[in-house]
């Protein structure tokens, strides 16, 4: 059984930090990429950033500057810090794992149940 368990949201002033984090847990053999999703009322869910085993990574356009995503392998966890946070930045944050686990020869993407982010004065 693999589980994804992100935490740190919560409710932030505009221009405020915030640190996501997600940890990976079970049976695993590796993990690829990691990524950050958010879902926004009303809006599809979109990419904000993601992370490979090697470390290099990839930002939405509106979040480049502003967010940083780094993982500790060694923890199979992900986080995201955001910065300059801005009230469109609201949206409930999905961490998704793409995990080999132990015994299998295929990765599979393994979701977290999501945590809200709300940036308003």
């Amino acid at each position: 059984q693999v589980q994804v368990v992100e935490s740190g949201g919560g409710l932030v002033q505009p221009g405020g930090s915030l640190r996501l984090s997600c940890e990976a847990s079970g049976s695993i053999s590796s993990i690829n990429y990691m990524d950050w999703h958010r879902q926004a009322p009303g809006k599809q869910r979109e990419l904000v950033a993601g992370i490979t085993s090697g470390g290099s990574t990839n930002y939405a356009d509106s979040v480049k500057g502003r967010f940083t995503i780094s993982r500790d392998n060694a923890k199979n966890t992900v986080y995201l810090q955001m910065s300059s946070l801005k009230p469109e930045d609201t949206a409930v944050y999905y961490c998704n794992a793409n995990i080999r686990k132990m015994g299998y020869t295929l990765n599979y993407s393994y979701w977290g149940q999501g945590t809200q982010v709300t940036v308003s004065s």
